[in-house]
């Protein structure tokens, strides 16, 4: 008996009736064997009584192009008794007429293995159709006792770009370049986005646009999130991919190749119904304006090779600044600011025989926040006097960079000064040191020494004897005749 409209509102809206579930079934579609080009072919998995949550990526067949997904349900009452289906449509263009092979394949639907045996697609000319628009069928018409007509979808028209910008056209040797990738819609777009492989998408780009001599410090994007921004007086919504600081090592031309980045775009029905799909996945590519920054070499200095570049402060401090002679005390010189923090080297040490110091412990923290690379680097000192005296630090340490904002070499000196007091210590210092020459031969000599000089007499006389064999041979032999 066919069910009308009522009845099945009926039966809906008051699920009180026993309804027995069938067991659950999974099956492969394949489309027709012929296709014309402005048609499509379609591999359709169907799971009966149960919601398609996972699925293998169908695969690629030859001669075509995968265009997009769709997705339908369906479900009958008949005689009180339920059947439901739902349905995933993978869509592919022909690009060529001939003759292709659908080789046969197996997939995992909701953890179940299902196999299909493939088949042979023949492509052949263009047909005539009412239009060129993509079509599917409303898998809800038949509830109505309706016609299958076929759904027609059309493609919105966006409003929408992908990105890639840079803060600065013209950089020193040293110098930060910070780079953004985004993409970018208008509050008037009316096209439906979505992200999909962003990570392998974002992986195969930076192996594309990342510099072989810069140091990079990447801002670290976990998750893709909008904020709103204005160009030329105008409102977007931007979604970061990536953000990075490259710090070039050599002076020349940084190039940033145009990159495509992939969204899914969906058309949607021409007439939407109230229980058909109205939106059908198809894929867009978007690709960025290629960008060239150009590196400076460094003005001349005779540390040109070795300074930083940015611009930094110093943060200096010690553990006190009254100490006595032959106690140790901590002085810590520390650099902060904008620029390369991990490649700070330690300061120049002058006049370091004065100051009884092991190399310095090192401590780093680098912010990136905003486009900006900051931190700091500090360097811990362990030092003793022996002398009283007043110790100004700005006499043992200097640090020299270039700053580029002022076009010029600067450098950062101390400001502590450390007040010594007490009777001297050189001469303890002196006693507990190992006595030098002729005193520590004593205990470390092993004899190499004495043994070189025997050796190199040895071979001097060793020479002489041989010399006067040989001669008085010689004066035997003459003698003889």
């Amino acid at each position: 008996m066919p069910i009308t409209k009522f009845s099945f509102l009926f039966i809906f809206l008051f699920p009180i009736i026993c309804l027995s579930v069938n067991a659950q079934e999974v099956r492969i579609e394949l489309g027709p064997d012929e296709v014309a080009l402005n048609e499509t072919f379609n591999i359709k998995i169907t799971v009966t009584e149960e919601k398609i949550r996972s699925y293998d990526p169908l695969p690629e067949i030859p001669g075509f192009q995968k265009q997009g997904v769709s997705q339908s349900s369906s479900m009958n009452i008949i005689n009180g008794q339920m059947s439901s289906s739902t349905s995933v449509i993978q869509y592919y263009k022909p690009l060529r007429k001939g003759q292709f092979t659908l080789n046969g394949f197996s997939i995992s639907v909701n953890g179940r293995s299902v196999s299909s045996g493939g088949k042979t697609i023949t492509v052949v000319d263009p047909r005539a159709t009412a239009g060129g628009r993509s079509r599917a069928i409303d898998p809800f018409d038949d509830f109505f006792g309706g016609s299958r007509e076929e759904t027609e979808y059309v493609e919105v028209d966006d409003d929408a770009f992908f990105s890639l910008t840079v803060d600065k056209n013209e950089v020193y040797t040293g110098e930060g370049v910070n780079v953004t990738l985004a993409f970018f819609f208008s509050e008037e777009n009316q096209a439906l986005f979505n992200f999909h492989d962003a990570g392998k998408q974002l992986e195969k780009i930076i192996n594309q646009i990342k510099p072989a001599n810069a140091w990079e410090e990447n801002f670290n994007i976990t998750s893709i999130q909008p904020d709103k921004v204005e160009i030329n007086g105008k409102a977007w919504t931007r979604f970061k991919i990536y953000q990075a600081t490259f710090f070039p090592f050599n002076p020349g031309k940084i190039e940033f190749p145009s990159v495509g980045w992939e969204m899914i775009k969906y058309r949607v029905a021409r007439n939407p119904s109230f229980f058909g799909n109205n939106r059908l996945q198809d894929f867009k590519t978007f690709y960025s304006q290629p960008k060239q920054v150009v590196v400076k070499p460094l003005p001349p200095h005779p540390l040109r090779n070795e300074v930083s570049v940015g611009n930094y402060q110093l943060r200096e401090s010690a553990s006190q600044d009254q100490v006595a002679t032959g106690e140790g005390f901590t002085y810590n010189f520390g650099v902060t600011g904008e620029g390369n923090i991990s490649s700070i080297r330690s300061p120049r040490r002058m006049n370091a025989q004065k100051l009884n110091s092991f190399d310095p412990n090192e401590r780093i923290q680098v912010n990136k926040n905003r486009g900006r690379v900051t931190g700091m680097k500090e360097f811990s000192y362990f030092i003793t006097l022996n002398e009283a005296e007043e110790v100004a630090m700005r006499d043992h340490f200097e640090w020299i960079y270039f700053n580029p904002a002022l076009d010029k070499y600067d450098t950062l000196r101390p400001s502590l000064t450390v007040n010594v007091t007490g009777e001297s210590k050189i001469n303890q210092a002196i006693s507990s040191s190992r006595l030098g020459g002729i005193y520590d031969l004593i205990d470390v000599e092993d004899n190499k020494l004495l043994n070189q000089k025997y050796k190199y007499y040895f071979s001097v006389l060793i020479n002489l004897l041989l010399f006067g064999a040989v001669g008085l041979l010689g004066f035997l032999i003459i003698k003889k005749k």
